[in-house]
């Protein structure tokens, strides 16, 4: 796992919704290391743990990484008081993300996010260049990135919890549409997790390549805390593996939800 740690200038801030919260970072030596899926870890002032946030886009021409998240605690609450021209202290980018391994150039790639777990997608999906989108929120204040991801994919599906946008239940539905359609060669996801394990059933069920990307409360990032594992079957044996270090992206038939 190559990185970089620093101190890197915030060069803009945007409010994209209700306490959630858009900056680009000029870093161009993390931004030419970083792959769609990884996540930063960020230090806030006065507290000892880093917050994890995942990688939303990266320019490598600009030098720029963008997250996109939620404050959600005391901790990403400090984080958003930053503003353009601070310094952001980061470690990035760590984690494995989204593979390319499976992907075959004919068959067509769909992003599936929920809620805070959409960002990560956007740029799997201009990785991938062919991806369809299935975006779920519980309504249309909490939507995200929408017009974002109607320049980079062919088709995007948005689906709220209460219909007051799109298509009115859970991203499954219109999931389960684009498989019946066919032709498609590998599903990325990232969300709540049962999002991620009906996202990975029905993967199986159709018997597509699908990778997930997990969340769990991390303390070092790096692996070395062991603080993050989660339930992985592998080779025949259930393991505990680092969400941090050997994730946070699994092959989802792996992974033991």
């Amino acid at each position: 796992m190559s990185y970089k740690c620093g101190e890197y200038k915030l060069i803009r801030k945007t409010a994209l919704a209700e306490n959630i919260y858009s900056f680009t970072i000029e870093c161009p030596e993390a931004a030419k290391l970083a792959h769609c899926g990884q996540f930063v870890h960020i230090r806030a002032e006065g507290f000892t743990l880093r917050r994890p946030i995942s990688i939303c886009e990266i320019d490598r021409k600009a030098g720029t990484i963008r997250i996109v998240f939620l404050v959600k605690g005391e901790g990403t609450k400090a984080i958003a008081k930053l503003n353009t021209g601070d310094y952001v202290d980061m470690i990035a980018p760590l984690g494995n993300g989204y593979s390319d391994s499976n992907v075959s150039e004919n068959g067509r790639v769909i992003v599936v996010g929920g809620g805070i777990g959409v960002p990560p997608l956007l740029q799997t999906a201009k990785h991938f260049g062919n991806a369809a989108a299935v975006l779920g929120f519980r309504s249309y204040r909490n939507i995200i990135l929408e017009d974002e991801f109607r320049k980079v994919c062919k088709e995007v599906i948005v689906c709220t919890d209460d219909g007051s946008v799109g298509e009115k239940g859970i991203v499954t539905a219109p999931l389960k549409r684009e498989l019946d359609i066919g032709d498609v060669s590998a599903i990325f996801s990232c969300g709540p997790t049962r999002m991620l394990s009906a996202v990975a059933d029905l993967a199986k069920e159709y018997g597509v390549f699908c990778e997930v990307s997990l969340e769990e409360r991390m303390g070092c990032g790096v692996g070395a805390c062991v603080g993050c594992v989660c339930r992985i079957q592998r080779g025949g044996e259930e393991k505990l593996l680092r969400v941090c270090k050997d994730g946070p992206v699994f092959n989802a038939e792996e992974v033991l939800f």
